[in-house]
């Protein structure tokens, strides 16, 4: 490696590397085994189109860290006892997104780890100049579910509303009805995957790495990165309001097949050239050219090995010595055996209720089966026979949840296909449970235009009812860790709702509904004195998705 007339120091720089070398090979193996099946979760978000730049990011971060490279070695850094802390803290993360089913707190856990290791080796100091690549990583990490669903239908309406204003710009009639907009011959369904997320998620990361490469005032470094929302919500709805523009004067077939993906790529491109223009704005401010207000000076290459730390703090070998501990932990909690309550199965749930008629229905669909990964479902439409009212009840029940399968809030699916939650919030039905206590479950009313849905949906977690999704969260949790059950259930009733001024009835017919069932759902739901049928490894099936 290197010329025998070379010095003395040169033929043991190798020596200098091996034991840090060894101390980040140790730390890189106790990361992944320990967050596994959180990167794994990571990676297959990224082969969606919202996140596909996610790819990206750790090579960019990567390459924003080797531009530090020069600074970095010219300070003499000491690492911080807050490292290992933050090491700690880390792992509390892991148990709780372990034992609790959410991917992301993992995910996330993942990060801090990477904080409190960054931390431990260079200090708070040396973190001032690794904060930019560090902070940059969390664009590699999806949406927690309800955050996404929530921004996805608001931006699904705002794109719907703006894009019929471009239309009517062009003095075409038009009419919008929730997401679908209404051309007369031809109607255009504003879909999920027409939100603008797969334009917002990428160009944000675009403009923070535009912001943090950009030589300039931090106020022009945040408008950078902060304008990226608007220039995509923008432009989104323009893409919407010309293809209605096309589909009206050339018909159907402008908003489909390669046509449709085309203009989604150009308006992507003309986005990233909005966000350069406003850049060349603040340069011509300056009186300066736009490529000398970028910092993109590539480092030598051999300035690599300069990432390499040539001693090992103290606080590192903490941190490794935790994270060692750690795999041990992991492996206990993922091969754990879960207790699995007795229970009857949803094929024998009554059909004829007191004066209410039901008729099973079934999910076709394999992949909305396998995205719901309930272990037993129940979908039927009951009618009050004396009134003519009409109930829709769904149930998905897991006899254990983990990560990727469990229940979920339908606040975040509600707004599904243009539908708006004009109402949400906690209601109690007074003395509706079999023992006489009253019930609190969440009432929601939907519309769509000038139709109207009340729902009505609670959480039934191992025998107790609850109406918040973080307390759920928080309850299969500590149930995991102190009675090893996670069983768990979501009900829902719905009923249509002709007028507002009938929102009355409509409640009257869903409480006289949730009053008839509740003492039936005792069977199949079970509850905190359940018997036990088996017991199942929490190993098998981890991070299905």
């Amino acid at each position: 490696m290197y010329e025998k007339n070379n010095s003395t120091t040169a033929w043991r720089e190798p020596q200098t590397y091996f034991r840090p070398l060894f101390v980040i090979c140790v730390i890189s193996i106790c990361l992944v085994s320990i967050y596994w099946d959180g990167l794994v979760s990571i990676v297959q978000r990224w082969e969606s189109e919202e996140y596909s730049h996610g790819y990206l990011i750790p090579v960019i971060s990567f390459f924003l860290l080797w531009q530090r490279v020069a600074t970095i070695s010219d300070l003499n850094l000491s690492g911080s006892w807050f490292g290992p802390l933050f090491v700690i803290g880390a792992l509390g993360a892991f148990v709780l997104g372990e034992l609790s089913s959410i991917y992301q707190i993992i995910q996330y856990g993942f990060l801090l780890a990477l904080f409190g290791i960054l931390i431990a080796k260079v200090g708070w100091v040396g973190f001032r100049l690794f904060w930019v690549p560090f902070v940059y990583l969390f664009f590699m990490v999806p949406l927690p579910g309800f955050i996404y669903q929530g921004l996805s239908s608001t931006l699904q309406l705002l794109s719907s509303e703006l894009g019929v204003a471009v239309i009517r710009l062009f003095g075409i009639s038009v009419f919008l009805e929730g997401n679908v907009i209404d051309l007369g011959i031809y109607k255009l369904q504003v879909a999920e995957a027409c939100n603008g997320l797969r334009y917002l998620f990428p160009l944000m990361s675009f403009g923070f790495l535009c912001a943090a490469i950009y030589d300039g005032s931090w106020w022009q470094r945040t408008v950078i990165f902060i304008s990226s929302i608007p220039i995509t919500i923008v432009m989104n709805s323009f893409r919407i309001g010309v293809i209605g523009v096309l589909v009206n004067s050339f018909g159907i077939e402008q908003a489909e097949g390669f046509l449709h993906d085309f203009e989604g790529w150009i308006v992507f491109m003309a986005c990233v050239g909005i966000l350069f223009i406003e850049m060349w704005c603040f340069a011509k401010i300056r009186r300066k050219k736009l490529v000398d207000v970028f910092g993109l000076d590539v480092p030598p290459t051999e300035t690599l090995r300069n990432l390499l730390p040539k001693k090992i703090e103290p606080q590192l070998v903490v941190c490794t010595v935790v994270l060692g501990l750690g795999v041990a932990m992991a492996f206990g909690i993922q091969s754990r055996e879960v207790q699995i309550p007795e229970r009857e199965p949803f094929t024998q749930f009554p059909l004829v209720i007191g004066p209410w008629s039901g008729e099973i229905g079934v999910i076709e669909d394999r992949e909305v089966l396998k995205t719901l990964a309930a272990d037993d479902y129940l979908l039927a439409d009951y009618r009050n026979t004396e009134d003519g009212s009409r109930v829709g009840l769904w149930i998905a029940y897991y006899d254990e949840q983990r990560k990727g399968r469990a229940v979920h809030s339908p606040r975040a699916c509600l707004p599904g296909g243009g539908w708006r939650i004009e109402s949400y919030g906690e209601y109690t039905l007074a003395g509706a449970r079999p023992s006489g206590e009253d019930m609190k479950i969440n009432r929601a009313v939907i519309a769509l235009g000038n139709v109207r849905q009340l729902v009505y949906f609670w959480f039934v977690e191992r025998g107790r009812i609850q109406t918040n999704e973080y307390a759920v969260k928080w309850q299969i949790f500590w149930d995991a860790l102190t009675m090893n059950r996670t069983e768990g259930a979501l009900v829902r009733v719905t009923t249509y709702v002709p007028d507002v001024v009938q929102l009355g009835k409509a409640d009257t017919v869903l409480e006289g509904f949730v009053r008839t069932i509740d003492p039936k759902l005792l069977k199949h739901l079970p509850q905190r004195n359940a018997t036990f049928k088996q017991q199942i490894s929490s190993r098998k099936g981890t991070g299905n998705l």
